[in-house]
């Protein structure tokens, strides 16, 4: 279930400029790393090749970027719930960084903040900043600005 639940369109306008709270943590685990690598066709050794990553950059295997990125997808619905529309879409991305490599067997969550609000023809556009924090690491490991759109 949400921490925060914004019913229609102006619980959603209201919340403008407001944090929606944390997810769960999830620990990255090789296995997942691996699917992701068998469904992108990214097998770089940094993430699959345990034995040789041990003496690599970051001192053993690390999750994918676009991995870390998809995680948001995960957690956004544990923070927020979004009601009193007929559906909702993902629009895109204004922008997104990945400051920090996540290495396997560390947790992450997602922490979301509702930048802005607008609206469009038919409902509301929103700006959601979600920072996926690594457990005891000092940067995030990504920080996207996720754009949806609510339709009434």
């Amino acid at each position: 279930m949400a921490l925060t639940v914004l019913d229609g369109p102006q619980a959603v306008l209201d919340a403008t400029g407001t944090h929606l709270g944390f997810s769960d943590w999830l620990e990255i685990t090789q296995e997942r790393v691996d699917l992701f690598a068998e469904a992108t066709g990214d097998h770089q050794w940094i993430h699959v090749d345990p034995t040789k990553a041990k003496d690599g950059p970051f001192g053993g295997t690390i999750a994918h970027g676009y991995l870390t990125l998809s995680l948001s997808n995960l957690f956004l619905p544990q923070i927020v719930e979004i009601t009193g529309f007929s559906m909702g879409i993902n629009y895109g991305a204004n922008k997104v960084r990945f400051p920090a490599p996540v290495p396997v067997g560390s947790k992450v969550r997602g922490g979301a903040e509702l930048l802005a609000v607008e609206e469009i023809p038919g409902g509301l556009q929103t700006t959601v900043l979600i920072a996926i924090e690594i457990d005891g690491g000092t940067k995030p490991a990504c920080v996207i600005e996720s754009i949806s759109r609510y339709l009434v």
